[in-house]
């Protein structure tokens, strides 16, 4: 059990499960047993079958995140992982017992017990993908040069994901061609058509696009931005562009272990952005990263409480095109690329040669409202507070109702693109 949030409010500071308490009572504690010890139940959330499968390949999105930020030290992260997750949990339709097992695995399906996984998919899909949500997210499987494929394994990726393979035809201007306007097509043209050249010798490549802008619940006033600080570390500072509320609602706790202030902000469509943003500029977020779970992510959900704070958040829009083939490598889902069995696919040995990622991301002012919900008081702070996205800063942008995680970024300069 990850460690649970700190809150403050009304001056109390409550330690971690209730465990240490300086000034208040943390009501929701697990009763204990017989033996003092708390006893841990599953949290009702995932025990509905499509939260519990979003749980799992949400892990499986944290591990991705993990890797790609060890590989890039120094440089912003912006993923996706669902549409990643989405073209994997597709393909081991086509893969017999081993390699499904090994696909299986990197997804944490091998920790739940849905019946039938796929139609299960195929509900999170559409629930996380509906015109509310913002979020444009598709995913595809793509065959080397006329490869032969079994009509049964068509079927189940369209039942299922609504999706049809792509069989290239050779050529790589036109196959490239095709696959940008597929892409354009997906993503409404919100994702730039890539210049790339088609890899040699495809065997299978996957693709995973998604792009996101969010409207926030209460919109910021246009005319409240200005050029700020952002402490790149102790000693650079570069000028942004920092969106600004005197009187923002947001939900709040302090995890003294990780050492970081974390803040929720609501968006239109049963989404919300949890930020992670230590105290210091300085301070590695390394910790912070090994936290994430999706079990973790729905303790601060439930834990955070609301407050008013004067905010300040830099305007954000990223993008990223590229692999992700050596971080799904390090995920032990090496063997995809060596010699997996995917007979249900095709008679011909073919292995994963290459997965790619292409992603957008963006915030502004924009919003539904002027004002924060009338029905929410915020709690009763005995200090202002502040709360200032002015270093480097993690974000988790998750949906509300099955608590898919659909974007994660790690943001160490935000001018960067």
């Amino acid at each position: 059990m990850q460690a649970l949030v700190l809150l403050l409010w009304t001056g109390a500071l409550l330690g971690h499960g209730g465990s240490q308490n300086t000034g208040g009572s943390l009501e929701d504690s697990p009763a204990p047993d017989t033996t003092g010890l708390p006893v841990e139940e599953e949290d009702p959330f995932f025990k509905v079958p499509v939260n519990k499968l979003a749980a799992a390949i949400s892990n499986f999105g944290y591990d991705l995140y993990r890797v790609r930020s060890s590989m890039s030290p120094a440089a912003n992260v912006l993923l996706s992982p669902l549409s990643v997750a989405t073209a994997l949990s597709a393909l081991s339709l086509g893969a017999e017992q081993r390699t499904e097992s090994t696909i299986h695995r990197a997804l944490y399906y091998d920790l739940i017990s849905i019946a039938d996984i796929h139609d299960t998919y195929k509900e999170l899909l559409a629930a996380v993908t509906a015109p509310e949500k913002n979020l444009k997210s598709a995913s595809r499987i793509i065959f080397e040069k006329k490869l032969r494929i079994k009509s049964t394994f068509v079927a189940l990726l369209e039942k299922s994901y609504g999706t049809r393979p792509k069989v290239l035809i050779g050529n790589p201007r036109l196959d490239l061609q095709e696959i940008n306007n597929w892409v354009q097509a997906q993503m409404k043209g919100k994702i730039a058509r890539s210049t790339r050249e088609m890899p040699n010798e495809i065997s299978i490549l996957l693709l995973g696009v998604a792009y996101f802008k969010g409207q926030w619940v209460t919109k910021f006033d246009s005319r409240k931005t200005s050029l700020a600080d952002f402490h790149l570390d102790e000693e650079r500072t570069v000028r942004v562009p920092m969106m600004s509320d005197p009187k923002a609602m947001l939900r709040y706790g302090l995890d003294s272990d990780l050492n970081c202030k974390i803040a929720q902000l609501p968006l239109t469509g049963s989404t919300s952005i949890i930020f992670f943003l230590p105290q210091k500029a300085t301070q590695n977020l390394t910790m912070i990263e090994e936290s994430l779970t999706s079990e973790f992510i729905q303790d601060i959900d439930r834990e955070l409480k609301t407050v008013q704070a004067v905010l300040t958040i830099p305007k954000l829009k990223l993008s990223y095109e590229g692999e992700v083939t050596k971080s799904l490598q390090e995920m032990k889902l090496q063997s995809l690329f060596d010699s997996p069995d995917f007979g249900k696919i095709t008679g011909k040995p073919i292995k994963v040669t290459q997965v790619e990622h292409r992603a957008g991301f963006e915030w502004n002012e924009d919003g539904a409202g002027t004002n924060s919900n009338p029905g929410v008081q915020p709690a009763r702070l005995t200090f202002p507070l502040d709360y200032h996205l002015n270093q480097p800063f993690i974000f988790v942008l998750r949906d509300t109702d099955t608590g898919t995680l659909l974007f994660i970024g790690k943001i160490l300069d935000p001018r960067s693109t």
